[in-house]
């Protein structure tokens, strides 16, 4: 591994613990009578494992386009959230617009991390 990916992973990790801190303190404040079906834990572990692999595999094709690389991986997550928010959608939960902004905000958090760290990769290329 190259100083860079494990830079990049460290500060994923440390971006998660505090994100996930700051959701489930939230999440207790505001919405503790609130019976999730998927837990918050999971919704980061799953956002942690896509944007590191999005970023080592970009990492790692160095010679295509990472563009295009870039926007194809970004279709794939995209699948996978539809996929992981499944159950939801298809009414496992009473609390669909809870369990949907729970996913979507991290998303966004998650995908705004993503982006940055692509760019400056992508800038010392």
């Amino acid at each position: 591994m190259t100083k860079d990916l494990i830079n990049c992973t460290i500060t994923l990790l440390v971006f998660t613990i505090l994100l996930l801190g700051v959701h489930i303190y939230i999440s207790h404040l505001f919405f503790s009578k609130n019976m999730l079906y998927l837990p918050i834990w999971g919704i980061y572990v799953f956002h942690f494992f896509l944007v590191a692999f999005v970023f080592f595999t970009i990492r790692l094709k160095q010679n295509t386009n990472s563009f295009t690389l870039f926007l194809v991986l970004t279709i794939v997550k995209m699948v996978l959230s539809i996929v992981f928010l499944l159950p939801i959608i298809m009414g496992k939960s009473e609390e669909k617009v809870l369990e949907i902004m729970n996913f979507f905000i991290p998303y966004f958090f998650y995908l705004t991390f993503e982006i940055y760290y692509i760019n400056n990769y992508l800038k010392k290329q």
